[in-house]
Parts: C-alpha cells; structure tokens; sequence
C-alpha cells in the first residue's frame, strides 16, 4: 500500500497510461488520499482507498473518517480491507499465468491454481473438471492442505447438487478433515475443510473452531468468512452468517464467490423475519450465479413470506429452469422430504 496527497490519488484514478508515466505499479496495489482536518476541536483523519480489480481499472473502494484518537485501529482496518480487495486479482493474475505454462511443467500450486477456476459456480459439471487436476496436485504432494480443501469443496458440490450419494460425502469428509490437518496454518485450507465438515458432517463445533482458527491466522481471508458465513446460515446461527457475510463483503469485494455471502445474508436475514432484506440478498447471490437453484428457492420464499405471490411464483420456475443434472436431484430430495 502507497500512501499520497490527493493529487497523486486522482492521478492515479485517471487510467494505466497516467499511473505508468507517473511510475505507479499496475496490478494488485490500493492507495489511500490523507487528510487531517477537525470537528468539533477534536482532529480527525480522512482517508480514501482505491484498489485494481482484474481490468487493472482502479476502484474506489472505501472512505473513512475517524478521531485521530483512534488512527492505529484505523491503520488495522485499512490495511484489512486493502488486503482482502488485492487478493482476488492477485489470485486472478497467479491463475493468468499458469495457463501460459506447458501441461508437463505444472506444480501441485500450478495445478491447484488450474482446477480454482472450475470452482467458482459450485457446479457439478465444473467440480468434475477440477477433481483430477486437485488429485494430480497430491499425487505429487500427498500433505497439501489447500489441494485437499478445493477437493472437499469439489466434493461437497458434487454431493449436493448430483445426487446425495453416502460415498461421495464420505470421500468429502476425508478430504476436509485431511485439509484441516495439513492445512493448520492456511487459512484457505482451514475454511474449506470447516465448511465441508458443517454442511456434510454436520459436526458444527469442528467446523466452527475451524473457521475461527483460520480468521485468527488471516483476518483478511475473504474465503474463511465467505463460506464460514454461509454454514452458518443453514445451521441457523443467524447474527453470526449476518455478521459474517457483511465482513466478507466489506473485505473482499471483488471475490467471485461473493454470490455466496448475500446467500448467507438471505438466510440470516429470512431466519430473523426481515423478508425484504433476504429478498434483496437472495436477488443478488442469483445475480451472482444464475444457474444456482438454491438461490432462487431463497427468492421465492422471501417473496412469498411478504405476500408477493405473483414475483414468488417466476422465481420459483426459474428453480426449474437451471440445468437438470441441479434441478432434478433438488425436486427428488424435495419429494423425499414430503414436499409436493
């Protein structure tokens, strides 16, 4: 993080060409605009921050203003936010580079990095896909924890939406506790493997040592509040998946699971009776990944719980209108349930 007068900062909002002709570096950087100035006789600091997405385009992201009383919290808190904004691009540019290198020359890192994006819709057609790269990576290294934790993620998906099968959660499982135990001082690994353990083990004391190890080692780990906040809206713990998905947002606003968070928020939301708040998040996680059911089904109830049948009823036909290999298996377990 560059800090500079506000001049400087404009300069480089204005595009590539100017940061590069005023020796600005250009991905993965925030900036912040300070100013002292004072309210009420008492001083305060003004910052503003701005960080590059993936277009290298720079993106105002936060402003702050603070007593100056409490300038090193707010140091903590900036650097926080810088951190969890650069890292999605930063992940994005690792996996740019990694497609430029020859099949036979890929790391178990490599490897990971090629099967990443594969994970992002949380699909089974996709999941399919980043198995084999995830099981190449530990064939090369049997102890690596984050390869363990992509592959319980896989797993875990294609449990959930391909049919329930008992050996593929079990297999998921495997792979969590794996993740969580080669994996103790990554914070990736850790939120991974705690989410599998949540959602399929159901064993939420595992799972929420887990995720709050991993916030402990790395507070600005987007991924650890994302998918933390997420198992605890199924698992019902409402203010915490609040809580939770709006740190995730505020930290890593560019992370492409973000569809994921207003997930938890729809259901934080739903189980504290705010409908109109868990309509809006669930409207925004099926912008996030249209072709993901469960988000629709979270629109459609909270639209009916305000007593909109009308819009109620077109989210629930686009539950229907995603892939088969999603919606099928949704319907039967539906059924099984006792649901028409």
């Amino acid at each position: 993080m560059a800090v500079c007068d506000r001049p400087q900062f404009e300069l480089h909002l204005q595009g590539p060409q100017r940061r590069c002709e005023a020796g600005w570096p250009q991905i993965g950087c925030a900036l912040c605009a300070r100013r002292l100035g004072a309210q009420g006789g008492q001083p305060r600091a003004h910052y503003h921050t701005a960080c590059r997405g993936r277009d290298r385009r720079a993106r105002l992201a936060e402003r702050y203003d603070r007593p100056l009383d409490d300038v090193f919290a707010l140091q903590d808190e900036i650097a926080l936010s810088a951190v969890g904004a650069i890292e999605p691009s930063l992940r994005d540019a690792e996996i740019e580079r990694v497609k430029r290198k020859r099949p036979e020359n890929l790391d178990a890192y490599d490897l990971v990095l090629r099967a990443l994006p594969h994970t992002y819709a949380a699909m089974p057609e996709e999941a399919r896909i980043a198995v084999p790269l995830l099981e190449r990576a530990l064939a090369l290294e049997p102890d690596y924890g984050l390869a363990h934790g992509y592959l319980s993620l896989c797993y875990e998906i294609l449990f959930a939406r391909g049919g329930h099968d008992p050996e593929i959660a079990a297999t998921a499982v495997r792979h969590a506790h794996a993740a969580i135990a080669h994996g103790h001082d990554d914070a990736t690994a850790l939120a991974l493997g705690a989410f599998t353990i949540a959602l399929v083990e159901h064993d939420r004391p595992a799972a929420i040592e887990a995720f709050e190890t991993a916030l402990a080692l790395s507070p600005s780990c987007g991924i650890a509040c994302i998918f933390g906040s997420v198992a605890m809206g199924w698992s019902g713990e409402a203010e915490r998946a609040l809580e939770w998905g709006d740190r995730a947002l505020r930290i890593s606003p560019f992370d492409r699971v973000n569809y994921s968070a207003y997930q938890a928020l729809a259901l934080g939301h739903f189980t504290n009776r705010r409908y109109e708040e868990s309509a809006n998040a669930a409207r925004r996680a099926a912008q996030g990944n249209p072709g993901f059911s469960i988000m629709h089904m979270l629109l459609a109830a909270s639209l009916a719980a305000q007593g909109r049948v009308e819009e109620a009823n077109v989210a629930a036909a686009r539950v229907f209108a995603v892939p088969a290999v999603l919606a099928l298996p949704l319907v039967e377990a539906c059924r099984a349930a006792g649901l028409p």
